[in-house]
């Protein structure tokens, strides 16, 4: 999962468009989406969820995905599980304080933004704090129910 993480913020640029395209479906979906219900869809989207963003993005479904602003890269793969950025414990060679051997989340968040080429990185944008009650749901039918709002 490592290596595809690695991939996918190198790729960020091409595969955020994937990912919005993939919300944009469901958006479209809505009607649909809304006659089978949200609560009997959750499971099944987590599953497709886990599937494939746990394998592109090492997702821990956290069922808040903010890849989107992290430049493709978990943050929840953060050994702190921080969401807005580094704790400060990021060594000089960009691995991470706690785990060493592995790339800091943020460091590689930083990289994928800049792959992104908009205006403003999507990065600098506060995030709420994990919200608990949510791990384990879809973050896709939260944002296409966010969306209709």
């Amino acid at each position: 999962m490592y290596r595809m993480r690695s991939w996918s913020v190198r790729n960020a640029r091409w595969l955020k468009s994937l990912y919005q395209g993939v919300e944009s479906t469901l958006f479209f979906l809505r009607p649909v989406i809304q006659k089978i219900g949200y609560e009997r869809l959750d499971k099944p989207m987590l599953a497709v969820e886990k599937i494939t963003k746990g394998f592109l993005l090492d997702s821990q479904n956290c069922g808040q995905c903010i890849a989107g602003f992290t430049g493709l890269s978990c943050p929840m793969n953060c050994p702190k599980t921080m969401r807005n950025g580094p704790c400060g414990g990021v060594r000089a060679d960009g691995k991470c304080e706690v785990s060493p051997e592995m790339d800091c989340v943020w460091v590689q968040a930083w990289e994928g933004n800049k792959r992104l080429k908009e205006a403003v990185y999507p990065i600098q944008k506060l995030q709420p704090a994990l919200d608990n009650r949510k791990i384990g749901t879809s973050a896709w039918l939260r944002e296409v129910r966010n969306r209709e709002v």
